[in-house]
């Protein structure tokens, strides 16, 4: 029998936990949550990932090219203040390229830790 390789994933609590850690630090943080999904989507609603002023991360909102985007606007958020909405998206067309089985979409809301 071979070994799993389904990911394992920080609970929500531990997310939470690290990004109050950061703060706690006086380490600027972030916490990106997916709001909604609609399609193929490697993460469901709810997940999150906290991310510091250092690029360091914990959790997960999606994974590959989505997730990098996801940390640059953190990173922004952090600076700027104001909370964002991001969608992603691919077509049926494109999604073989990425990995995904069809296309979907994914809204994460990324906010400051205060």
């Amino acid at each position: 029998m071979s070994e799993s390789t389904t990911p394992v994933y920080p609970s929500t609590d531990a997310v939470l936990r690290q990004a109050a850690a950061w703060r706690a630090g006086g380490r600027k943080a972030a916490l990106a949550t997916v709001v909604a999904t609609w399609g193929s989507s490697p993460r469901p609603v709810g997940s999150q990932l906290a991310i510091d002023e250092e690029g360091n991360m914990l959790g997960s909102v999606s994974g590959g090219c989505i997730e990098g985007a996801v940390v640059t606007e953190a990173l922004e958020v952090m600076d700027a203040g104001a909370p964002r909405l991001l969608e992603f998206g691919v077509s049926d067309e494109n999604a073989w390229e990425v990995g995904l089985a069809c296309g979907g979409t994914v809204q994460v809301f990324v906010e400051r830790v205060e």
